[in-house]
């Protein structure tokens, strides 16, 4: 019996039935996880990055929408495949694009935290760890990412929600192909295929960060493949090669004009330099806790790898690559993403981005040893931190998009849904107006009070004149795009405050219809919807 015990045999089968019971409570702990969530976080679909992205899919399944200056609603999708996924998926579905961008919303939370819970697995062994891990990234989902201007997640769909959990994938695969043995059964040719697939997948949807992710790859091999020396050559020459790429890019790249280094500049968080020391201290933090995970008790060169079990192993593996990666992009934006550079293509780039991965290898840590050392399985004390660490961002969350419902779901837009005051007036436009319209708004107004970065084209679906924020993003990362978006911006600005000849003159040569004026303003217009803080007026034929 003994003998029939110890075979290799059983331990296979007894290792599988862990496995399969191991990924039962995995699957169970992250669809909770993922409602609480969206709970926590929200959910504004038309907000922010995310209203770019629906008023893009919006024009495929109807090209009739948007007529005019429909390079601001096409142009940030050139290089993905995201919106004309989305397009299909509601076409062949039925249902629409608000549905199915929720289901999207939701799926992409759940993989995230999936993956997160993979990659946990292979560098802790305790259920308490892996626990901790993930539960900690469910509470912090939205965190931002020092002044990057990116968070983990968004509140909403984008490129990025599919993109961030291929990224942890892929690295769950490198893990699984480099380091074989781990608690989760090792497959070295599924985990390659694993990584070349996620990153595939990535780079259909965002090109840029799964080359970010693809970078993280690189150096989890550098840091695990060979013996020490070819660990710590290997790791040189590949942060060498990364400054190397990015000096070529710089000296190839043509000089800026001067119209173009106007609207690069209002991007601040492409530059270093200009951020707030508090926002340094967000890249700073997280590299100083991974340098600690990293060195393993050891110093930084000594071979822990042929010493230490496979969860160890892959812990400091995955900690050392974060601190390489993130060091790596540090000196790039400092060498070539500066305010006088001749050229801005690095900046353009925005090489910080790659520490949005770099958090979450973080909080990851942190989670675990929180789930290790405090929580150890007292349901008290994992219900009071949750609640302390939800609340908390609730807060944040309810601060941020004061005016709109915290959880917006499709249909939610309607006449006989309590809306803020602009919002209200974007869907009066949507039910009320010509479907070729050219609206004009102030080009600050989605940072108006109330507001909350709601855009215009998602929910009004009418074309508009470019804004100062998300346009002024687009143009910053397309220079041709730059005229047209300076003329919005000398139109628009203080449009509320310009008497009506002044409007006139300027919005009629661009063949605007329609204006959005701030409530108190004074006009000759006539205005067939006004709200407390907004109305609605058509210019003179």
């Amino acid at each position: 019996m003994a003998t029939v015990l110890t075979s290799p045999a059983f331990s296979e089968t007894a290792q599988g039935y862990e496995e399969r019971h191991e990924l039962k409570f995995a699957t169970g702990l992250v669809t909770v996880l993922t409602m609480l969530a969206v709970a926590v976080h929200g959910y504004h679909p038309y907000a922010e990055d995310g209203g770019l992205y629906m008023a893009g899919v919006k024009h495929l399944l109807d090209p009739g929408m948007y007529p005019h200056v429909t390079e601001f609603v096409m142009g940030h999708l050139r290089f993905s495949m995201f919106a004309p996924l989305v397009a299909e998926l509601a076409r062949g579905s039925g249902l629409s694009v608000e549905m199915v961008l929720l289901l999207v919303h939701l799926a992409t939370f759940w993989v995230t935290l999936f993956a997160a819970w993979l990659l946990a697995a292979r560098c802790f062994a305790g259920r308490e760890a892996r626990v901790g891990a993930v539960s900690l990234l469910a509470a912090w989902m939205t965190l931002p990412i020092a002044g990057t201007s990116l968070m983990l997640m968004d509140p909403y769909v984008t490129a990025r929600s599919i993109s961030t959990p291929c990224v942890l994938l892929a690295l769950v695969g490198t893990l699984e192909f480099l380091l074989p043995g781990h608690a989760l059964r090792a497959r070295t040719g599924h985990g390659l295929a694993l990584c070349c697939g996620a990153l595939a997948i990535a780079a259909l949807m965002h090109p840029l960060m799964a080359a970010y992710g693809l970078g993280c790859v690189l150096a989890l091999g550098s840091v695990v493949s060979g013996s020490r020396q070819m660990r710590v050559w290997g790791t040189v020459g590949l942060g060498a090669t990364a400054l190397m790429v990015a000096t070529v890019v710089y000296l190839l790249a043509p000089p800026e004009s001067l119209a173009y280094r106007q609207v690069a500049l209002t991007r601040y968080y492409w530059f270093l330099t200009e951020w707030h020391w508090y926002e340094c201290v967000g890249l700073i933090a997280p590299l100083v806790i991974l340098t600690v995970v990293g060195l393993g008790g050891r110093g930084f060169g000594r071979p822990t790898f042929e010493r230490r079990g496979n969860e160890d192993a892959a812990r400091i593996a995955l900690a050392r690559m974060a601190v390489v990666v993130g060091l790596v992009c540090v000196a790039v934006a400092l060498l070539f993403a500066r305010t006088g550079s001749a050229t801005y293509l690095v900046a353009r780039l925005q090489p910080l981005r790659v520490f949005q991965p770099v958090y979450i290898v973080m909080i990851l840590m942190v989670g675990a040893t929180l789930g290790e050392k405090v929580l150890r399985r007292r349901p008290a004390r994992c219900i009071v931190a949750m609640a302390t660490l939800g609340g908390m961002m609730v807060l944040v969350e309810r601060q941020t998009f004061p005016g709109s419902t915290h959880i917006e779901l499709p249909r939610a837009y309607t006449s006989t849904v309590p809306l803020g005051g602009w919002q209200q007036a974007f869907v009066w436009i949507s039910q009320n107006t010509p479907k070729d319209a050219l609206f004009a708004l102030d080009a600050h107004y989605i940072t108006e009070p109330g507001e909350d970065a709601q855009g215009f084209r998602a929910i009004a679906e009418r074309s508009a004149l470019p804004d100062f924020s998300k346009d002024g993003g687009e143009a910053a990362i397309t220079p041709a795009l730059t005229a047209a978006w300076a003329v919005g911006q000398a139109v628009q600005t203080g449009l509320s405050l310009q008497p009506d000849a002044q409007r006139i003159a300027a919005l009629k040569p661009l063949g605007v219809t329609w204006v959005v004026l701030d409530r108190g303003a004074v006009t000759g217009f006539a205005c067939d919807f006004a709200n407390v803080m907004v109305k609605v007026c058509r210019l003179p034929r």
